[in-house]
């Protein structure tokens, strides 16, 4: 039997100034706007939990308080950011969070690169938004963490650092590191998160089915950060240069760092886009099925009504068929409709 497709509208009637919302949002010119719309959504979620997270150990570090976060909970706190990024706005944008992402979809995928230009905006202005939100709420706490370090007279050597309060906004060069050390603790680390991110979304994968791979490339996440925070990674340009932003809007130009800055804002890009390589080169296979998970995330996503026109009615599959009407004007009121009224296998 043929699995019939149901849209929203055809289980849930919503209110009506949300129907003639979406009759404008389903518009070319709207619609590109809600799909950065969420990914500047997924990149707050992934910062603003995670420099959350951040500024409590970096405050707890500084007025030697007890129980203000850990390396552990800032790990957590990024790979759940990454959770609660794809499962709200994925649906929407596709799910990038990441400008090296966007790139690496622009080269090997072929994503239109003026929308990729755009996702970037996105991207930039959603860790931008959310490291404002963090100070705001944290400001308290970090007024106090810079009186303390101003008493015991280390706030100027600290201050711009991996220690001091601009620190969990911002990243500086760890005292000891030199740059091609750094260089190569980037360069590793993102090639490797980014190998895991290309098999996560690999549809031939039958280990890691979508639902899956939302856990796993927060996982690895947690894991890049648990292993090599300490000696100093970015993982995501869109986080360290929208930070450093507001950490620039906040303390000045003196928070845009130094030479070590251009390495976390960039490195990450060659990283994935080396990644990918590899993994298309060494480990895809067009002779590989497509599972039955990943099939189903490809068609729920295909058949997403997100342009309205005959032409994409003309390409749904012929074996299925909508309840819904494309040329209906009024399927906007379509009734709620129950299993009965779903059409079986020699309807369709």
């Amino acid at each position: 039997m043929s699995t019939p497709i149901v849209y929203l509208r055809d289980v849930q009637k919503r209110p009506r100034f949300f129907q003639l919302w979406e009759k404008r949002r389903h518009t070319r010119e709207v619609h590109w706007a809600m799909e950065c719309f969420a990914e500047m959504l997924g990149v707050f979620f992934y910062v603003y939990f995670g420099i959350g997270s951040q500024v409590g150990w970096n405050f707890g570090n500084v007025t030697q308080a007890v129980g203000f976060s850990s390396v552990l909970q800032i790990g957590l706190a990024y790979a759940m950011g990454i959770v609660f990024a794809i499962s709200v706005c994925s649906s929407t944008s596709g799910g990038h969070f990441n400008p090296c992402m966007t790139i690496a979809y622009c080269t090997f995928r072929g994503f239109p690169k003026i929308k990729g230009l755009r996702y970037i905006v996105a991207q930039l202005l959603g860790a931008y938004i959310g490291a404002l939100v963090v100070y705001t709420q944290w400001k308290e706490f970090i007024v106090a963490a810079e009186g303390t370090l101003e008493q015991a007279g280390t706030l100027a050597s600290l201050q711009f650092t991996p220690n001091g309060p601009v620190g969990s906004f911002a990243n500086f060069l760890a005292p000891g590191q030199t740059l091609p050390r750094v260089f190569m603790n980037e360069y590793v680390t993102c090639t490797v998160l980014a190998i895991i991110i290309w098999a996560c979304i690999d549809p031939t994968n039958v280990f890691v089915p979508p639902a899956t791979g939302t856990f796993v490339i927060a996982l690895a996440y947690a894991t890049a950060i648990w292993g090599f925070a300490v000696p100093g990674v970015s993982l995501n340009a869109a986080r360290d240069v929208g930070a450093r932003l507001a950490a620039m809007t906040i303390w000045g130009l003196e928070a845009k760092g130094s030479s070590y800055s251009a390495i976390t804002a960039l490195v990450n890009i060659p990283a994935t886009l080396t990644a990918a390589f590899i993994y298309e080169f060494f480990l895809t296979d067009s002779d590989r099925v497509v599972d039955s998970a990943h099939l189903e995330f490809i068609n729920v996503h295909a058949n997403h009504r997100r342009l309205r026109s005959s032409v994409i009615a003309e390409k749904r599959n012929s074996r299925v068929q909508s309840l819904v009407n494309f040329a209906d004007s009024n399927s906007q009121e379509k009734p709620i409709v129950t299993l009965e009224d779903m059409p079986t296998e020699n309807q369709v």
